[in-house]
């Protein structure tokens, strides 16, 4: 064994390694990303034989650990909570199926939500589709759990699920890892359509025997080492992930703690025999975990059913919050408030419990990064529809940001792919009115395309807007099929957004150059005179993808104080300085030039006699 200091999304890839993982397939997404990557980084040293790709989106990464599991691989697929809304369709007919090889699904949950739509919980998820969940509580024990995941996985023929929060996530620590490896080879496919092709009658037969299994699994969940039973007392706490170490932080200071404790790390199918014997005495439990009252429904269930005289309180009962993060601090308050400070202090837990009052932190809303070209397409778009009435769909990336002022240029934002078909639905309505949409590069590969190919055959009158910046940039930079690069590092044919697009039908169809603006704004207004579908893709690389080019500068003799640069633009290198001008940070700075278009009197340019030349 080897200590290595680890995030717990390196912590989750080198388990799936070291258990012998044969393939993992993913959609990178904050919190998740990182674990994949991981598996990429190792697999040379570890294990070369290892196969990793960034698949197009959820759903295809499922499927494709799913024939290789059918063939006797251990599989793993990561994503993001919202994620597994696309990836649920084959989810829950694998659910039905059952596997062969081990088959690990790791779904980060994002509690807050830091960097997502929603604040889903994938332990209901694992509920709802009838599947195993596993929730690690640390770093440390995601590295050791997620190869029990894969153990488990075979030993019941299922998918495993297996969901970290954002804080195990991202949070660091020293884990122990093991030196050696086990090398997983697999059977190989062997045709049994009676196991393989999912039929009615087979669903209905297979149903029978996932509820006559799940009560199993949670029989021998009871006996898992991960769930723990600790403590004395009237008075009991129940917590699962994260939340059970802040509590631990409070309640850990002596051996004996004034309370009893169980750790819950596979919510579902719930340990029924470990928790009965948790509440077996108690007069009241208090439920600590983020996001939905899992924990809290299970137990007041079983207190029905057992006919027991437990109160149980937590989110349900207004005792715990019932959305967002929780924090040490917040996890003290209701412990202190749950257990009472007198108690506390008897069992000789004398910290402050108080939460401090922070100081307030200063506002930083999320902006597009300075010379980003995203920034020239919206603004490219709102000079070309100045005096018209326009709608902009947006979608879910970067560019969502062009909803901030001064932009102010997307109008609706609801899931991956979305944008294309609402404005479908929003022109029915208002044809009058020029529909938008726009999605990135990488969105378009994961979920654009089904609706432009909707679009295209129902004769919608839309512009869509491709954004494409040649990555993966909101997530961290991933490649995607228009990249020309794999996750296994080899060099292919870049897939061309251009000629797809022709392919389904779309007659006009224009590639520019954002950063130069005005034959931008002439592909927009161009595009609008026209009916159909009509697509514009504008093609400028992320920042994070270039060097900086020659960095602008502002003229202060010439600079009239108008701030139209700051006004319209938005870019977080122009700012206003002492005497009321504008101000370019040479350290932000990317040079684009789009600065250089809005300035009446050419005030701004790359430090040349002159200025620019644009009006």
């Amino acid at each position: 064994m080897s200590m290595k200091f680890l995030m717990g999304n390196e912590a989750i890839g080198l388990g799936a390694l070291h258990a012998g993982v044969n393939l993992v397939a993913g959609y990178p997404g904050t919190p998740s990303t990182e674990v994949l990557e991981t598996v990429a980084k190792y697999r040379k040293e570890i294990n070369p034989d290892v196969y990793v790709e960034w698949s197009v989106n959820e759903k295809a990464a499922l499927e494709v650990a799913a024939g290789a599991s059918y063939a006797g691989a251990r599989t793993m697929v990561t994503m993001k909570q919202v994620g597994m809304n696309v990836a649920s369709d084959p989810l829950m007919c694998l659910a039905y199926m059952g596997i062969k090889g081990g088959m690990v699904l790791v779904v980060a949950d994002d509690p807050g939500p830091i960097s997502s739509q929603t604040e889903q919980d994938t332990r209901a998820f694992a509920s709802y589709c009838k599947l195993p969940v596993f929730d690690p509580t640390s770093p440390e024990e995601a590295y050791c759990m997620i190869q029990a995941a894969f153990e488990y996985s075979e030993k019941y023929e299922t998918p495993v699920l297996f969901r970290p929060t954002t804080r195990v996530c991202h949070g660091c620590a020293s884990v122990q890892v093991a030196d050696g490896i086990r090398i997983h080879q697999p059977e190989g496919f062997i045709k049994d359509t009676s196991k393989w092709v999912i039929f009615p009658r087979t669903a209905y037969q297979n149903h029978l025997k996932i509820v006559d299994r799940n009560p199993e699994i949670g029989e021998d969940f009871s006996q898992n080492r991960y769930n723990q039973l600790s403590g004395t007392g009237k008075k009991g706490i129940a917590a699962g992930g994260i939340s059970y170490i802040y509590a631990m932080e409070t309640l850990s200071q002596e051996t004996e703690m004034p309370c009893k404790m169980m750790k819950v790390a596979t919510p579902y199918p719930f340990p029924e025999s470990l928790a009965l014997e948790f509440l077996d005495g108690l007069d009241e439990v208090l439920c600590l975990e983020e996001l939905d009252p899992v924990i809290e429904r299970e137990l007041i269930y079983l207190c029905g059913k057992h006919h027991l005289n437990v109160v149980i309180k937590g989110k349900q009962t207004g005792n715990t919050a019932s959305a967002g993060e929780y924090t040490v601090e917040s996890v003290k308050k209701y412990i202190q408030d749950f257990l009472g400070a007198e108690s506390l202090k008897k069992a000789g837990i004398t910290e402050n419990l108080v939460v401090p009052e922070l100081p307030q932190l200063p506002v930083r809303p999320p902006v597009l990064c300075a010379g980003c070209p995203h920034r020239a397409s919206f603004y490219a778009v709102k000079q070309a529809m100045k005096g018209k009435k326009a709608v902009f769909s947006g979608d879910i990336g970067c560019y969502t940001l062009g909803n901030a002022a001064p932009l102010d240029m997307v109008d609706t934002c609801l899931c991956m792919g979305a944008g294309i078909t609402m404005a479908q639905g929003l022109h029915r309505v208002e044809p009058d009115a020029v529909n938008f949409a726009f999605i990135g590069d990488s969105t378009f590969f994961a979920s654009g395309m089904t609706g432009i190919v909707n679009a295209v055959y129902n004769e919608t009158d839309i512009i869509l807007i491709v954004l494409d910046n040649a990555t993966t940039a909101m997530t961290g930079h991933q490649v995607h099929p228009g990249t020309g690069k794999t996750m296994m590092g080899n060099i292919v044919d870049k897939i061309s957004i251009e000629k797809i697009l022709k392919a389904i039908g779309i007659q006009s169809v224009e590639t520019v150059d954002p950063l130069a603006l005005d034959q931008a704004i002439a592909a927009v207004e161009s595009a609008a005179s026209k009916k159909g579908v009509k697509a514009i893709i504008f093609q400028s690389p992320c920042v994070a993808l270039i060097k900086p080019a020659q960095k602008m500068q502002v003229d202060a003799d010439r600079c009239i104080h108008c701030k139209k640069c700051i006004k319209e633009l938005g870019c977080p290198a122009i700012v206003k300085n002492d005497d009321g001008g504008a101000e370019i940070d040479p350290s932000l700075c990317y040079g684009c030039g789009i600065c250089t278009y809005l300035c009446p009197v050419n005030a701004i340019s790359t430090g040349k006699q002159g200025g620019a030349d644009h009006e």
